[in-house]
């Protein structure tokens, strides 16, 4: 029988854990975890997958797509709305939206977020 393992949790590194665990609380609408503090911060996904941003001395951003310094992480939202008013109110939120997008842009769209992490918005 094989091993029945289900995802907890997804951590991020970056240089400040409450910073981003904002900015992905006011994209997504998840709740804080009540333990969040300067070092590691949470929000509490669905179906109790928490999303985890751990401070990280020296961090370094991604330089997608380029390889410089790679990714680390590539996580995928799925929305039903209409991309361009996400993608407005990310950038408002103060996500980035590189140049390179691999994808049909009326399926889906690259961005980053104020660390550097790439992230998709794919429409459903």
């Amino acid at each position: 029988m094989p091993l029945q393992m289900k995802l907890g949790a997804i951590t991020l590194d970056c240089p400040d854990p409450l910073a981003l665990a904002a900015f992905y609380q006011q994209a997504t609408g998840l709740e804080p975890h009540p333990k969040s503090d300067a070092d590691f911060a949470g929000l509490n996904g669905e179906d109790g997958l928490l999303i985890g941003f751990q401070r990280v001395d020296a961090y370094r951003a991604p330089s997608w797509p380029y390889q410089t310094v790679p990714q680390q992480l590539h996580i995928c939202f799925n929305i039903g709305g209409d991309l361009d008013d996400a993608e407005a109110q990310l950038l408002e939120l103060g996500a980035g939206k590189p140049d390179h997008q691999p994808h049909d842009e009326d399926r889906a769209r690259v961005f980053t977020d104020p660390a550097g992490h790439p992230f998709c918005l794919v429409k459903r």
